[in-house]
Formats: C-alpha cells, sequence, structure tokens
C-alpha cells in the first residue's frame, strides 16, 4: 500500500472529479496515474495561493484502474463525459479522452480543450503520458471547504505529507497506517462542499494549461 500527496492547484472539480459518487482522476498528474494501483491512497492538498493553512482537497482510495480507453466506453461513467451545455458539473466532466483505431488521441470539448472547443495539444501530450485512470468509492472531497492537515502528519518522525510542486510517495508503512486510521476516523464520505474555483465569477473560469 502506498500514499501519493500532491497540490490541487487549480480545483475546478475536474481533477480530480468527485461527481457521481466516484471520485476520478483521469486527468493532470500523470506520474500519480502511472504508478498508483488498486489499495493506494492519494491526498490532494490545497495550494497556498488559495488557503493560508495547508489543507486537504480530497483523500481517496483507489478501487480501479482503467485505461482511458475503457473509462470513456464504460457505462458507469458516460455522465463523467462533459457537456457545454449541461449543469455545471457536466461542464467539468474528466471522462474526455479516447483513442482511434490508428492510435490518435481525441479530447472531448472540455476544461482541458482550447477556448472555442478545439482540441489542446500541450494538455494531451501531458495527460496521456500516462493511460491510467484513478477510480475511487471510498473518498471525502471537501473543495472550498478544505480541513486542515494534522500536525502529526506535517512531522511524522521527518517525514511530511507537505510539499510545494510534484508529487510525495515515499512514506514509511507506518506513517500511511497512522493517516488511513486518521481518515477512517473522520466518517466522511462522498462530495461534502463545492470546488473552491466555483467561488469565483463563472466568466473568469478559463481552461489553464497543466
Amino acid at each position: 500500500m502506498h500514499l501519493y500527496s500532491y497540490v490541487v492547484a487549480r480545483d475546478y472539480g475536474f481533477a480530480p472529479n468527485p461527481f457521481g459518487g466516484v471520485c476520478t482522476l483521469a486527468t493532470c498528474k500523470p506520474e500519480i496515474r502511472q504508478r498508483a494501483d488498486v489499495g493506494d491512497w492519494v491526498a490532494g492538498l490545497t495550494s497556498a495561493a488559495d488557503r493560508a493553512t495547508l489543507g486537504f482537497v480530497y483523500i481517496m482510495k483507489v478501487d480501479e484502474v482503467l485505461t482511458y480507453d475503457a473509462y470513456w466506453n464504460d457505462a458507469r461513467f458516460q455522465l463523467k463525459k462533459p457537456s457545454r451545455r449541461g449543469s455545471v458539473k457536466q461542464l467539468f466532466g474528466d471522462n474526455i479522452y479516447h483513442q482511434s483505431p490508428t492510435g490518435v488521441w481525441h479530447q472531448a470539448d472540455s476544461h482541458h480543450s482550447l477556448d472555442g472547443g478545439g482540441a489542446n495539444p500541450r494538455n494531451i501530450a501531458n495527460d496521456t503520458r500516462s493511460h491510467g485512470v484513478l477510480v475511487g468509492r471510498r473518498f471525502a472531497y471537501w473543495g472550498s471547504a478544505a480541513i486542515d492537515v494534522p500536525q502529526e502528519f506535517l512531522n511524522f518522525n521527518g517525514h511530511s505529507i507537505r510539499l510545494n510542486r510534484g508529487y510525495r510517495s515515499k512514506f514509511p508503512d507506518e506513517f500511511i497506517r497512522a493517516f488511513v486510521s486518521w481518515f477512517e476516523s473522520l466518517d466522511a464520505q462522498g462530495f461534502i462542499a463545492p470546488p473552491f474555483m466555483w467561488q469565483r465569477q463563472r466568466s473568469t473560469w478559463a481552461r489553464p494549461q497543466t
């Protein structure tokens, strides 16, 4: 069992996507999506730009790892395909990639597309460095109501979940056991509060490069 921590630099409800009773990480962070396996844990931390004190945007246990094509075709996840004419949740759908028989990547009009809906080559190149989509049913997504990181995990015998960029995964077993035990003690489950960026004017939302 491994624990991966990283900073959710732009919390739009896109990466991760916590809707529909399932938390998915299908874009961004290709290194984590490449390495994480069933039974591992992923913790998304708040950015310094969004919150003065370090908090958790979400925590999830990985229940499945799907390929992009499997995710795209799976009947369970059709509601996670984006729609510009649907609800705000649908606007940030993360089920956006599939390949043609010749291996060409197709990107649905989405948060990672260019203005106007065209495919964004830079985001395609970054996202598809890993074909893995992480799926978690045991999760808590706090979003704009992020909870503080306990001091215990900021200095746990010299190990800290805190980081500035990239991701962290080299935690000792005792750190991971303590972390999972703490999380389970919260009895938190599912979508709890809207994404941080939804507090801003909708007109200021953009499709950021990642």
